[in-house]
């Protein structure tokens, strides 16, 4: 396979590919209408929707007080030895999806007032410190995983292993994006910035408008097209933001499905998981984001209610409250991908192996928040009240709770927390990228 060496890396690629990136978002964002059949029905994505996204709003006393419980978990959980955060309570391990969900939240919290000036600049400063010292896979991009308190590249059981595992391109997207946000918000920090990311080999994780992983498999480095719908229209636009070329991942248009779930007609990935061996999850997570950080272009908007309007209309036909995304579980095997529709399958339940677990959907904290900031509907209204008094307080807020019993998921995550405070800055501020 073809591979970009790190010699082709220039201004050129650079200017290029913001010029390319910038012109589509004129494109989608401007209404340019399109159509995708779905069977035999033409879906316009340009439709301005049923669901009125919401503008910023006074924020309750249950909000203050979910953002307040939020920032306990980073507070709790912060590495004095780097400033990193630990991705799970107490475990000293993490990955840059992590690190960049607490970067985002600790912005957000700033600019809510949860945090005083003098603090954010610390928390910022040392985070920036440990990120310049940062050994990287191959010399090229940060690894998947690293120790919190050391550094040290490990596995995902937070095992040492100095050769690095590999990268995640999605993962170093979310940093990418985070540190955008910071950038914008508090130009200060821009060269300091963009001297860590001139360190990184950038554009070895977009080739051909795509977005590239990297995995190393018996001593020797894969490459793989990473990202699935939603995750990679996600990624590709924070990583737009810094001029890398990821024109063919910004749209869903070249592997974009129609399948009805629960009479909604919701977006599905063609590229199916037994031939490009990757799972294809549609879920809560990368519409979400891209809603609370980016604000929502003409394509996902669509998507994005979809997404949030079959769960709906699950709990009106079943009864069974609905709020699906990835989410860590308290117990094997440990990580799932509680989706709408994945591998073929309406409601699966995931691992990113492809193994099912229907028995272990959870209704989702972050999801449920996230969805009330961007819709503030009956049905969201009915999931804070339903999740507002679950977990220990000091610790955060949990991952959620099991659909099958009620029982609690009582795992508390960085992830969790951090979409969670990004959630309620949404709702007193905007989106972060397009704060004026």
């Amino acid at each position: 396979m073809l591979w970009l060496s790190s010699t082709y890396r220039s201004s050129f690629l650079f200017i290029s590919g913001l010029v390319l990136a910038a012109g589509l978002a004129v494109t989608i964002d401007g209404g340019w209408r399109y159509q995708v059949r779905s069977g035999q029905m033409m879906i316009d994505l340009s439709d301005p929707g049923e669901l009125t996204i919401q503008s910023t709003r006074e924020l309750a006393q249950d909000d203050w007080d979910a953002a307040e419980r939020a920032w306990r978990y980073i507070a709790t959980n912060s590495r004095p030895e780097t400033g990193l955060v630990d991705s799970v309570y107490g475990f000293p391990s993490t990955t840059l999806w992590d690190q960049g969900s607490y970067l985002l939240a600790l912005v957000g919290a700033e600019r809510l007032g949860l945090v005083e000036s003098s603090e954010f600049h610390d928390r910022v400063a040392r985070l920036l410190t440990s990120f310049e010292k940062l050994p990287l896979y191959e010399g090229k991009l940060p690894n998947k995983a690293y120790d919190t308190r050391s550094l040290a590249m490990v596995n995902y059981a937070n095992e040492p292993v100095p050769e690095g595992i590999g990268w995640s391109a999605l993962d170093i997207a979310r940093m990418l994006m985070a540190f955008r946000a910071l950038e914008k918000l508090n130009p200060e920090y821009g060269n300091r910035i963009r001297a860590l990311l001139a360190t990184w080999d950038l554009q070895a994780m977009a080739f051909q408008g795509e977005l590239w992983g990297a995995s190393r498999e018996d001593g020797e480095t894969q490459y793989l097209q990473e990202g699935r719908l939603g995750y990679e229209q996600y990624g590709a636009r924070a990583a737009a933001l810094w001029g890398m070329d990821v024109l063919q991942a910004v749209s869903s248009r070249r592997a974009l499905d129609w399948v009805d779930v629960q009479g909604v007609e919701i977006p599905a990935d063609v590229r199916r998981a037994s031939i490009f061996h990757a799972i294809t999850p549609i879920l809560s997570e990368p519409y979400i984001l891209q809603a609370i950080e980016l604000g929502l272009d003409s394509e996902n908007r669509m998507m994005a209610e979809r997404v949030y309007l079959a769960q709906e209309a699950r709990y009106e036909e079943t009864g069974i409250l609905t709020m699906v995304s990835e989410d860590h579980i308290n117990q094997a095997p440990h990580f799932l991908y509680s989706s709408v529709y994945a591998n073929g399958e309406p409601w699966a339940v995931v691992t990113e192996q492809g193994t099912f677990h229907p028995e272990l959907r959870t209704l989702s904290v972050k999801a449920s928040f996230a969805w009330d900031a961007i819709y503030d509907t009956a049905y969201t209204d009915m999931l804070r009240d339903r999740l507002a008094e679950i977990g220990d307080p000091a610790k955060g807020w949990p991952a959620g709770i099991y659909e099958s019993d009620g029982s609690l998921n009582d795992i508390y995550t960085l992830n969790t927390n951090a979409i969670v405070l990004e959630s309620i800055h949404y709702m007193a501020h905007g989106s972060l990228w397009r704060i004026r």
